[in-house]
């Protein structure tokens, strides 16, 4: 009997700066992934999918043109390379932080230019550079906009008067003297789709299967879960004490005047709530890291 070809949906991971914390969040979304250091072709355990590491810079055009049905890749390169692609879904991550990318006009230290009109008749380096033409333009304002490939920050002042470049947390501008004048773009990644591909029954459901469970990854990255044990009389005084989702799950126990809650918050909370539950007669108090919440 000839066995059925499994029917699979090529995605684009971003190789580069992001490679690294979608890795991660792939992982933690249920793919485990395996890449040697010069492969292109990462492996994953799920036979469906089949990973391709491209440049950031180019995920929307091959999704665009169909060699990949779906792709992480940013708001700014999608709008740089014009592509006409489905935008399923935003994937709220980066490199270092939970902030967005930004592409920032950057000077010298010693610069005379304080805004974008003292950039009248002057050279900028950029790998963005249909989007600070047009950023210029709107502003009206007439300058030379060269491509950069590579290394941005050293080319001011000695090769160019500014730089338009992406950051974080502005930490590499900083190192090379550089200070940040104006912002022309924020951008978090985003989960697009061929066109083509969306309007398959399948491939389109396995998509929505993949930015469900991501987002869901990321939601719980900032969260955590909670487990207690308290007396049923206090359990009043306890709830006015605990943020949650929704309500808070709440079991008995074998001690019938005793119950369990359970609850998900922000993790950043909990240095400052634990010893608030405790006031109030929580006992057994037990935090645990989650993988996903799904709202």
């Amino acid at each position: 009997m000839t066995s059925l070809k499994t029917k699979t949906l090529r995605f684009g991971v971003p190789k580069g700066s992001l490679q690294e914390s979608t890795f991660a969040l792939l992982a933690k979304a249920g793919w485990k992934i395996t890449n040697s250091s010069r492969s292109y072709v990462p492996r994953t355990d799920d036979p469906e999918l089949e990973l391709r590491l491209i440049r950031a810079q180019e995920i929307s055009r091959y999704v665009e043109h169909g060699y990949l049905d779906v792709g992480l890749t940013g708001a700014d390169w999608i709008a740089e390379n014009a592509s006409d692609v489905h935008v399923i879904t935003e994937i709220a991550y980066s490199k270092q932080t939970t902030n967005p990318a930004r592409w920032v006009l950057a000077v010298p230290n010693d610069s005379p230019i304080k805004s974008i009109k003292d950039l009248q008749g002057k050279r900028i380096a950029t790998e963005l550079v249909g989007l600070t033409r047009r950023w210029l333009e709107q502003h009206s304002v007439e300058a030379t906009v060269e491509f950069s490939w590579g290394a941005t920050e050293v080319k001011a002042p000695e090769l160019v008067d500014a730089i338009v470049d992406i950051t974080e947390t502005g930490s590499s501008l900083r190192a090379n003297n550089l200070r940040i004048v104006d912002t022309l773009v924020a951008s978090f990644p985003q989960l697009i789709a061929n066109r083509q591909s969306w309007q398959d029954a399948w491939k389109r459901q396995k998509m929505e299967t993949m930015a469900l469970m991501l987002k869901g990854a990321l939601a719980a990255e900032e969260k955590v879960g909670l487990k207690m044990n308290v007396a049923r009389a206090q359990l009043d005084t306890l709830l006015r004490q605990l943020p949650a989702l929704r309500n808070p799950t709440i079991s008995p126990l074998a001690q019938s005047d005793w119950v369990a809650v359970e609850t998900v918050i922000d993790e950043r909370v909990v240095r400052e709530i634990i010893p608030q539950l405790k006031a109030a007669g929580a006992e057994g108090i037990i935090e645990y890291p989650l993988n996903k919440v799904i709202y």
